[in-house]
Formats: C-alpha cells, sequence, structure tokens
C-alpha cells in the first residue's frame, strides 16, 4: 500500500512539473508574437482608390508595396516616395499606370500613365489642341487599359468653290473626304483638281469648277426679202413701193454651257418659225420719159435780154419737182431749166443764160415776173451759191 502511495504521488509530481515547464513554454511565446505584433507600424494605403489599414515591419514606403505584392513602375503614382520611412499612421497613395498608345498625325507612341482622362493626358504631353484639330476618344472620355488616342492635327488648305475663294482648316488626307466633311457636294459636271482620290498636304489648293448645262431660247427678226417687179406705167428710174415688208420671227433654242456661272460655249440645236417674213414688192419703172437737155438750137440769137435771176431746185418749198411743162426735175437733176415769164420768154424757147450756160424756158413760178428768171439747179448749194444776179439772157432760134 505505501509503496502504492510513494509511486502515485512520484508520478503526480512529474505531471505537474511537466504542466508547469508547457505553461511556461507557452506563456513566453505568447509574450514574443504579443512583442512583435506590438511592434508594428500601421498605415492607410491606398491602392487604385481602394482604402486599406496595413500593420507593418517594413522600413520604407517600397518595401511596404513588396509587401503588398505590388510591382511599383516608374510611371506610377506614389505619395510619399518609395523611400519614404515608415512611420505610424502613415498614409500611402498608390495608382497603377495605363498601358496606352497616343497617334498623332500618324506618329504612334506608346507609353502608361495615371491620366484620369484623355484631356489629363493632353496635358501631361504638353500637347494643344486647335479649334479644327480631331481627336478620337473624346477628352472627357476616361482613360482605360490599352486605350488608342488618335489625334489629327488641322492644316490649312485653300479652296476655291465655283469663284469663291477661301482658307479652311482640315484635317483630312484625301480631295474626297475633304469634300465629304465640308459638306460640298459635286454635280454631274463639276469638275475638281486634284482629282478625288488624290492626296492633299497642308497649302493644297483644291479648285472646284462649278458646270451647267442649260437652255436658252432667243427670238431673233428675220428680215424680209425685197422683191423687185418691172413697172412698164411708172417713170423709167422711179421706184414705188407697193407692198410693206415685214419681218418673221424665229426661236432660236442653244445648248448652253456655263462655269462658275460664265458662259463657255453655245450650241444650236433647234430653230422654230413663230412669224413667217412677208416680202417687200417695189415696182421699178421702165416708162421712157425724153429728158430735156437744153440744146443751142440753130445757135442763132434771136434777142437778148438783160434779166434778174434767181436760182432754185426740185425741193424747195411748195416744190412738186414737176415743171409747168411736166418734166419731173427730182428724176433729171441734170436737166437745164429756167423759169421764166411767159409773156417775156414763151414756154419752149431755147437760151443761153450768162454764167448758166444752155437751157430751155420749161417753167414758171409765182414770183416770177417780167424781166426775172429761175435758173434750177440740183442741190441747194449750188443754188445758193448762184444767188440773185443781174445777167444777159440771148434768146436763140
Amino acid at each position: 500500500m505505501i509503496t502504492y502511495v510513494k509511486k502515485l504521488l512520484q508520478s503526480t509530481s512529474k505531471k505537474k512539473i511537466a504542466l508547469a515547464t508547457g505553461g511556461f513554454l507557452a506563456l513566453s511565446g505568447m509574450t514574443g508574437y504579443a512583442s512583435y505584433e506590438w511592434t508594428k507600424e500601421t498605415v492607410t494605403l491606398y491602392a487604385n482608390g481602394k482604402e486599406e489599414k496595413v500593420r507593418t515591419h517594413a522600413n520604407t514606403v517600397a518595401e511596404l508595396l513588396k509587401e503588398q505584392n505590388i510591382q511599383l513602375k516608374q510611371e506610377d503614382f506614389i505619395s510619399p516616395s518609395p523611400k519614404t520611412k515608415i512611420v505610424d499612421h502613415l498614409t500611402v497613395k498608390w495608382e497603377a499606370s495605363k498601358p496606352i498608345v497616343l497617334v498623332v498625325d500618324g506618329g504612334e507612341k506608346r507609353l502608361r500613365t495615371t491620366a484620369k482622362t484623355v484631356k489629363d493626358v493632353l496635358h501631361i504631353q504638353q500637347i494643344q489642341l486647335r479649334d479644327y484639330d480631331e481627336i478620337s476618344p473624346n477628352v472627357d472620355e476616361k482613360v482605360k487599359d490599352n486605350m488608342k488616342i488618335v489625334i489629327s492635327k488641322a492644316f490649312p488648305i485653300t479652296l476655291n468653290d465655283g469663284g469663291k475663294q477661301q482658307q479652311v482648316w482640315s484635317t483630312s488626307t484625301t480631295v474626297a473626304d475633304f469634300l465629304a466633311k465640308q459638306h460640298i457636294t459635286l454635280r454631274e459636271l463639276d469638275r475638281v483638281q486634284p482629282k478625288l482620290n488624290d492626296m492633299i498636304q497642308p497649302n493644297t489648293k483644291i479648285n472646284i469648277v462649278r458646270v451647267e448645262k442649260v437652255t436658252d431660247v432667243v427670238e431673233e427678226p428675220v428680215n424680209y426679202t425685197v422683191v423687185k417687179k418691172k413697172d412698164a406705167q411708172l417713170e423709167k428710174g422711179k421706184q414705188k413701193v407697193i407692198s410693206e415688208g415685214e419681218k418673221g420671227l424665229v426661236a432660236k433654242q442653244y445648248e448652253v454651257i456655263l462655269e462658275n456661272g460664265k458662259e463657255v460655249s453655245r450650241k444650236l440645236i433647234k430653230t422654230e418659225t413663230i412669224k413667217q417674213s412677208k416680202n417687200r414688192i417695189v415696182a421699178i419703172g421702165t416708162k421712157q420719159v425724153p429728158r430735156i437737155l437744153a440744146s443751142r438750137g440753130s445757135g442763132e440769137v434771136a434777142d437778148e435780154l438783160y434779166v434778174i435771176a434767181t436760182a432754185y431746185t426740185a425741193y424747195c418749198g411748195g416744190c412738186s419737182g414737176t415743171t409747168a411743162t411736166g418734166v419731173n426735175l427730182r428724176s433729171n437733176p441734170n436737166a437745164k431749166v429756167i423759169a421764166v415769164d411767159p409773156r417775156v420768154i414763151p414756154l419752149g424757147t431755147k437760151v443761153y443764160v450768162e454764167g448758166y450756160g444752155y437751157a430751155v424756158a420749161a417753167d414758171t413760178g409765182a414770183n416770177v415776173r417780167g424781166y426775172k428768171i429761175d435758173v434750177f439747179f440740183p442741190d441747194k448749194s449750188t443754188a445758193y451759191r448762184w444767188g440773185t444776179k443781174r445777167v444777159k439772157i440771148k434768146i436763140l432760134k
């Protein structure tokens, strides 16, 4: 019994020792862990905008990021700097950069950026957009991974459209694209230079010729034909209008080509008679009338007189052009005729007038009385030059 009790006591004592030893070791471990955790610094980490409280033994911001499996790239945003020492309650902000492709006038550039919007990218890259420059996507678009930003810088183009010239800023690469962006429509006959598929560069001159084909109807008079008919009842040398002529009228239809509003060609395509012309009928006298020409007769002088001589024409005021004996002076401008007082010089008498020549007394006059005569001239200027004079007149046999 005693032996059993001793053994029992010995066994119990060993267990207590073991428990005591184990408890001590556990307490030491817990104390060490608590001490390790207690020495950590508390850091507020904003990773791509997401907040997280982190306890760390990292010495620097760079070590902190490495602990968080964050691979820091040169273009990433990090604040404070990676070399900054970690202190308790430090705030660290990290934002990963995004890969993008920037294309300016065909030149491609690959880069990474932390810009929020396309507009921010332009600001960072020091790219200024002018009014007519083009960009895709929109400047307010948010930046995404592998986004492609395409910028086309506008350049000046000289546009002459139908004669109206102006300078236009454009990003187009071909003439056709330029016209489309300017909302310029070409009609069927219009011409453009350079050609639609030709490439354009700064200061290219684009010339548009506006071509129109129009119809022009012009009414034109048609002259009448003069028809001459012989008339045996009409004195030779005389003409008489039997029927007045009338002009006709035709409508001529032309195909007219206009370039920039100016006529460059005209082609007659149709003629239509609106009114027929009417011939003018003229009678031509063929009747022979003896011409009265002064002659010397026998040449013997029957008598001599001194008279006052004036002059007249066939067109004087009140004159009919026909003498008292029926001689048409207008038809016979070369006739040598004098007007006399038949009581002094009988009609039909052949005479010789000083300064006038041989003549026939074939006419009378209201103012021709007594020793006075009127000599005939075909024109007024000659009659005026004659004037009034005293002359010798010889009466011939």
